[in-house]
């Protein structure tokens, strides 16, 4: 005989069997636990230079970045705030404002941003006269119906948007290195393109060894993301490019899924190094699917570098032990608030930063291969 219950009854039942359910451990192929809000604390992470360039402030772009997340303040709105005070500073020559020119000596600027919570996202490549492309990028999100906006077109649109447009981003730093590395190269500029490009790697490898360049600046760039206690994520990429390179040359900062991905439900991904290796594989992609099948944000960073190392088969790229020469760093936030910089190759200088309430950190990034890049 089947027992009526009232409804009083039926909720108290059901309010109890839930109770029961929450404390059981979990059945035997049960899909994954998702996070209520409130179960993650605020966190930033970015590449190296989020943690080291303030532009005459007194806070760092990760600093930036987490002080308006804990304020309340929308998260692309706050990384995007952290990663202009390094476009702005004419420091960091591998960002915004003082980035190294391309072969011409013009400064051609990269950027993308991801909104999780909205599913929206904004790029810009080859953009000229604008110190801070990431807003350009944010605006092409929030104000059109693109992905993607490149050159004049992108230039045109930053001008429609309220941005200053100026004829010179460089410096004099940016400038003075410029005219060594064209000194260096081809004066005439009437060597045939392979032996011309020869001498650019060349005298670029010349100028890291000297001193004269900062080997991690070369492909210089910031990833930028972010998590609130809400669990709202959001991240942001902007870059000079590669120093010197050829004009129109666009590298993986602004590509969805290369220099930048973010699913909100699942975690972020961002890079810096030769855009190239990252390009051809679309690793902040493929990391956060290996998020969303459970890795590890150290884990997922790794099997995207084995790879890229696995596709790259130029000998020119190779060094004697037939590893990539050139380096390349992830930078990984998942939706639980794990973290994990990694990097090709190992070295002091690899590392990445972070803040939560505990405050700002520069960490050391876990590498694939623990020898130093020769590029």
């Amino acid at each position: 005989m089947v027992q009526r219950l009232s409804r009083r009854e039926f909720v108290k039942a059901g309010a109890a069997a839930g109770v029961v359910a929450a404390g059981a451990p979990p059945a035997f192929g049960q899909g994954p636990t998702l996070l209520v809000p409130g179960a993650v604390k605020a966190i930033v992470i970015a590449s190296a230079n989020g943690n080291k360039y303030k532009n005459g402030g007194p806070r760092t772009a990760v600093e930036e970045a987490f002080a308006r997340i804990t304020r309340g303040d929308d998260v692309l709105d706050a990384v995007i705030a952290g990663v202009n005070i390094v476009e702005l500073d004419p420091e960091d020559d591998s960002v915004g404002y003082g980035g190294l020119p391309n072969a011409e000596g013009v400064v051609q600027l990269d950027s993308c941003c991801m909104h999780g919570p909205k599913k929206r996202a904004g790029g810009v490549a080859a953009l000229e006269g604008v110190r801070t492309p990431s807003l350009v990028a944010k605006a092409a999100a929030e104000q059109t119906d693109h992905h993607l906006l490149v050159g004049r077109g992108a230039e045109d649109f930053g001008r429609a948007m309220g941005c200053r447009i100026e004829d010179e981003l460089k410096t004099q730093n940016s400038r003075r290195k410029w005219l060594e590395w064209k000194r260096r190269i081809d004066p005439k500029h009437y060597l045939d393109p392979a032996t011309r490009s020869e001498a650019a790697e060349r005298a670029r490898r010349e100028m890291v060894a000297e001193g004269l360049l900062d080997p991690d600046r070369v492909y210089g760039t910031i990833n930028c993301d972010g998590i609130n206690a809400r669990g709202e994520m959001c991240g942001v990429t902007t870059t000079s490019g590669l120093s010197w390179k050829i004009p129109g040359r666009v590298g993986d900062s602004p590509i969805l899924g290369a220099g930048l991905y973010v699913d909100g439900d699942v975690g972020a991904a961002g890079s810096t190094g030769r855009g190239e290796a990252n390009l051809f594989n679309l690793s902040s992609f493929l990391i956060v699917e290996n998020l969303r099948r459970g890795m590890h944000p150290k884990d997922a960073g790794m099997d995207a570098l084995k790879r890229v190392a696995a596709n790259t088969v130029e000998k020119r790229l190779l060094n004697d032990k037939a590893h990539p020469m050139f380096d390349l760093k992830f930078y990984v936030l998942d939706r639980q608030g794990r973290h994990a910089g990694v990097s090709l190759h190992g070295g002091k200088a690899k590392s990445y930063a972070v803040c939560t309430e505990d405050g700002p950190r520069t960490l050391p990034c876990d590498a694939l291969f623990d020898e130093p890049d020769t590029e």
